[in-house]
């Protein structure tokens, strides 16, 4: 029984990527697209679709060998506009180096585009 998908997603990224695979199949979830499509953007992932399997889908994933690691963040902390570098220093190795994923009232983004727009918001997870 699967308690919380997104960490499931991301753990199953970070082994294929250890073991040198070329793909993972992962189960589907519109905030798993979200944190892909994220993911696509900034090229640590390649292209992924859905599978439909007739009992709730799945994702294949191309995994392109560029993520160090990558994590959910649990408990869910919540962000103010002006405390993202406080979490940067907490989950990022150096300024810079890979970002904090967030969902915010007007969607999930990176901190970086958060921090633009001036908006806090719920801490999802990182990737560098």
């Amino acid at each position: 029984m699967r308690h919380d998908l997104l960490s499931d997603v991301l753990s199953a990224i970070k082994n294929g990527e250890k073991t040198g695979k070329r793909e993972t199949i992962t189960p589907f979830s519109k905030l798993v697209k979200d944190v892909l499509l994220i993911l696509q953007k900034h090229n640590y992932i390649g292209e992924f679709e859905y599978i439909d399997d007739k009992r709730g889908g799945k994702f294949r994933i191309q995994l392109l060998g560029k993520i160090n690691d990558c994590n959910s963040i649990r408990p869910r902390f919540y962000v103010k506009k002006d405390e993202y570098e406080k979490w940067e220093k907490r989950f990022l190795p150096a300024a810079g180096l890979g970002f904090l994923i967030v969902s915010t009232s007007q969607g999930i983004m990176t901190h970086d585009v958060a921090k633009k727009k001036g908006i806090g918001g719920t801490l999802l997870a990182y990737v560098y």
